[in-house]
């Protein structure tokens, strides 16, 4: 058994994402052996640690060794770490109001705030709203087909004030092209997003783009959308994914207390 099959399965059996590929082959490389032993596994996770990955970086690579190793046959596994249980970035009520009512004024401008207005409209991933085609638009029916991890579609809802600056878009092709018609860079839009929030007075939050994300999805089950529904809207492929947003956050659960409380008579 050899890594180089392992990929080669992968990528032409499997049919897994060039993302995917590339991340087993990040991941195989912190493995100096295909055949390891006990020793080489806990080496390899002591080694990670020493490097200064952090338990979650760590998993991450894990997963892949582990799919390895269940390939090659080996009866081995290595154990997830024990990650740390953080508080999700998210935006204020405050700054998501500066952001929809920012006015652009150019081209740019105008594709940073259709960029913006659908992340926190559909609680997308960056590299599905950059691969969005404007054909996968369905303006009459208020749906995005998406295209997700494992290369996994899914149609998300939006709405009728997307839809509203979604007409606008008249070009085909990708709908956040750049102007020769290429994929916006994703580093490009990360520059752009934290700029745009230094510029209306605020600090951009940490993992500022997935941050949209988290905000979208903290904001849909404050405002009773339910876990299951959310799964499906985020693309998560187990429900255990979805539940980090169901831990409230601190003001949620002072205004919850303040009700519930019996000495609140």
């Amino acid at each position: 058994m050899s890594f180089s099959q392992f990929i080669k399965e992968r990528k032409y059996l499997c049919n897994v994402s060039p993302a995917t590929v590339e991340w087993y082959e990040q991941s195989l490389r912190w493995l100096t052996v295909e055949s390891p032993t006990d020793t080489d596994l806990k080496s390899l996770v002591l080694r990670m640690r020493e490097k200064g990955l952090k338990p979650t970086a760590c998993n991450n690579r894990i997963r892949a060794v582990n799919a390895y190793l269940k390939w090659s046959g080996s009866p081995l596994r290595i154990p997830c770490m024990k990650e740390p249980q953080l508080v999700l970035p998210t935006l204020t009520a405050s700054q998501v109001s500066l952001l929809v009512k920012w006015k652009p004024k150019n081209f740019y401008q105008r594709r940073l705030h259709l960029v913006v207005l659908t992340l926190l409209d559909t609680g997308c991933r960056i590299s599905e709203a950059t691969g969005l085609q404007v054909a996968d638009l369905d303006l009459d029916n208020l749906l995005m087909t998406l295209n997700g991890k494992g290369q996994k579609q899914r149609k998300v809802p939006f709405s009728f004030e997307l839809r509203k600056q979604l007409c606008r878009v008249t070009e085909r092709g990708l709908l956040f092209g750049t102007r020769n018609g290429t994929k916006l860079d994703r580093r490009v839009v990360l520059r752009d997003v934290k700029l745009l929030c230094t510029r209306l007075g605020f600090d951009p939050p940490a993992r500022t783009l997935h941050a949209f994300r988290h905000t979208f999805a903290v904001n849909y089950l404050r405002r009773g959308g339910s876990v299951f529904h959310l799964q499906k809207v985020l693309g998560h492929s187990s429900l255990e994914m979805t539940r980090r947003y169901a831990n409230l956050m601190t003001e949620d659960l002072q205004a919850i207390h303040q009700r519930i409380s019996l000495l609140a008579v």
